[in-house]
């Protein structure tokens, strides 16, 4: 069926995120896939397609948030100094795309740290913001805030009230609020409707509904809550042609694969259809100056050392 697309009353300017991972990265193939194969048996396709991104917004003058798989930074440096050269937003996704609440304080301490330093060095900005692989901030790992908030973050976007088998707690605050840890959190958008968090911030669900009920949502979200949207999505989701991972769950590879194809077109109606920019511009937050004043690559043991000891 043909989508219709026509233009909406512009209002909230609304925060455009991309989470910057390959296709290799993804927690669904984490059984299948082993860390050594990334890059190697399954081919890097994230360069290209963030780039893609990269123009994508340029032709429609949107600055974003880039939340950055240290992982990639570490394979693709050139990519990192490119979004921060086209002005847009950079943010950590930690390093090896390991769910928080599966890792120890010390193993997220480390793969956090890591990849904050890495980008701050790659790029010469201070990274203020974080997002957890697969919204994996839950009751379980509350200490992931304190951390974050030692290791100088001011936002986080972390949290998806929603009921889902990889990841969600519906009972968690719906909107942006501050953390007694000192920082602030940005969960993913939901609508409540029959009595239940429907999941309307993006990815999977972006292409599972027709983008005429996306566009709906995301409007009735900004005028019944008057909270600017903020909306994520993945390089490989506009990437059709990305290799097939066959060995997975039916479920697994239906979630991935759903309307790859229409995604490119989808995004471009988003763009033009709302108003979209960083998630510290869209919801005024004030972190810390952009530039690091950073030079040597090798301070990260003298950053750490500074952070203390984990209590």
């Amino acid at each position: 069926m043909k989508e219709t697309h026509s233009p909406v009353r512009r209002s909230f300017v609304n925060a455009m995120t991309v989470d910057v991972e390959d296709y290799f990265h993804v927690s669904a193939f984490s059984s299948i896939i082993k860390q050594e194969q990334w890059g190697k048996s399954y081919p890097l396709r994230v360069d290209y397609n963030t780039r893609k991104i990269m123009d994508i917004f340029a032709e429609h003058d949107v600055k974003a948030t880039f939340f950055i798989l240290g992982w990639v930074a570490d394979a693709c440096p050139s990519l990192i100094k490119a979004i921060a050269d086209q002005g847009h937003e950079l943010a950590c996704h930690g390093y090896h795309h390991v769910k928080a609440n599966q890792q120890t304080e010390k193993e997220f301490f480390q793969d956090v740290s890591r990849s904050k330093f890495l980008i701050e060095d790659l790029s010469g900005k201070y990274i203020n913001g974080y997002r957890a692989p697969s919204f994996s901030i839950d009751d379980t790992n509350l200490w992931a805030f304190d951390i974050l908030h030692r290791l100088g973050f001011t936002f986080s976007s972390s949290t998806y009230p929603v009921r889902h088998d990889h990841y969600g707690n519906p009972d968690w605050p719906r909107f942006l609020h501050q953390r007694n840890e000192g920082l602030v959190e940005i969960p993913i958008p939901t609508y409540q409707a029959f009595g239940t968090n429907l999941p309307i911030g993006g990815g999977g669900y972006f292409r599972l509904y027709p983008y005429a009920i996306s566009k709906h949502l995301i409007r009735r979200f900004t005028e019944q809550y008057q909270q600017p949207f903020c909306f994520y999505f993945h390089p490989w989701e506009i990437d059709a042609q990305q290799p097939r991972m066959t060995q997975a769950s039916f479920k697994s590879r239906f979630r991935h694969y759903l309307n790859l194809e229409q995604m490119t077109t989808r995004l471009h109606h988003l763009l033009q259809d709302f108003q979209w920019s960083t998630v510290s511009q869209a919801y005024q937050l004030n972190g810390h100056d952009d530039e690091t004043g950073i030079d040597d690559p090798q301070a990260e043991p003298e950053r750490l050392h500074s952070l203390g000891p984990l209590r």
